[in-house]
C-alpha cells in the first residue's frame, strides 16, 4: 500500500516538485504520484517525463497514478529489487 507523495496539476512539472520527488526517491526508492484531471497531458506521458527528469523508471501508470522507481545511493536502507 503505497500512498501518493504528490501530484501534478495544471501548473505542470516544476523545479521544486522535481526536488521534492527526488528527495523522496532517495529515501524510499519507490513513489506514487497523482496526475490531476486538470494536468496538461496524458498521465502516461507525464509519468515518463517525470521519470526522465528524475533519472528514474516509470514502473506503471494506472488511471491517473504513476509509480516511479530509482535506486537510492544510501547504504543504510534495504534496497528494492525489481525484476
Amino acid at each position: 500500500k503505497l500512498s501518493p507523495i504528490g501530484q501534478v496539476g495544471k501548473e505542470g512539472i516544476g523545479e521544486n516538485m522535481l526536488t521534492s520527488f527526488s528527495d523522496c526517491l532517495e529515501k524510499r526508492e519507490l513513489i506514487k504520484i497523482n496526475v490531476l484531471e486538470n494536468a496538461d497531458g496524458d498521465p502516461k506521458e507525464i509519468g515518463r517525463e517525470l521519470a526522465d527528469r528524475l533519472s528514474a523508471e516509470c514502473v506503471i501508470v494506472i488511471g491517473r497514478k504513476a509509480v516511479l522507481y530509482r535506486r537510492s545511493a544510501r547504504k543504510d536502507i534495504e534496497h528494492i529489487e525489481i525484476n
